[in-house]
């Protein structure tokens, strides 16, 4: 009887060790998961470097990279049209927050090599200090006088780099502004005055009533070579 009650003790041992080892198994996955999603939480680097990368996405940052860097669930991928509505793009929406959300706007269906990222919140900031919400009087120190498109069509707010202090990111950073959104029906005359297909002066005085922001940043990485 004793040795029969010793067999059933150290079955019952093993199968307690392997239970308990798959366990440990489970527990480090979460553990390991967690750390991942604490990563992506915490993350401060959103540093815009035109031309070059926005944070750890470069230009061969693929979509199972963003997988990786932030979580599956973090990752959603859509299909958006191009300027003036021609043709359509595969793209990856990243949900962060504090700011740090961004779209990837990929050359193919396959998402292995971005063109550009867009819509990013405004925690990115380029080296300058300019980011989503900076105003006309900063971009002004920061570039000098520019010039820009007109508002109130696709193009609209778009500022012409090639003449300003940041020339050097000519064909890699888009900026474009926009007016407060109550300005044409607070300052009509002025919203009116430089709006359409036309380029403006950042000293034009009928900016100034309209509360111009910074309202949209793309960083080009790996330039269209149609």
């Amino acid at each position: 009887m004793n040795s029969y009650i010793k067999t059933i003790a150290t079955a019952a041992l093993g199968l307690l060790l392997i239970y308990s080892g798959k366990e440990a198994v489970g527990l480090t996955q979460k553990i390991d998961s967690s750390v991942t999603i604490a990563k992506s939480q915490t993350l401060t680097d959103t540093l815009i470097i035109p031309g070059e990368r926005v944070g750890p996405i470069t230009r061969t940052t693929t979509k199972q990279d963003l997988v990786k860097l932030f979580g599956a669930s973090r990752v959603v991928d859509k299909t958006i049209s191009g300027a003036e509505g021609i043709g359509s793009f595969a793209a990856t929406q990243l949900k962060l927050d504090g700011g740090r959300s961004l779209l990837v706007v990929w050359s193919d269906n396959t998402r292995t090599k971005p063109l550009d990222v867009r819509n990013l919140g405004s925690g990115w900031k380029t080296r300058e200090g300019i980011g989503v919400g900076t105003p006309l009087s900063e971009l002004r120190k920061q570039l000098g006088n520019f010039k820009l498109y007109g508002l109130g069509w696709d193009y609209g707010g778009t500022i012409l780099l090639d003449s300003t202090k940041l020339s050097r990111y000519q064909g890699k950073l888009i900026l474009r502004v926009d007016a407060a959104p109550n300005a044409y029906e607070k300052f009509p005359n002025d919203y009116q005055a430089v709006s359409g297909d036309a380029t403006f002066s950042s000293t034009n005085s009928h900016w100034k009533p309209l509360g111009i922001k910074l309202t949209e940043i793309v960083v080009v990485l790996n330039p269209s070579q149609e």
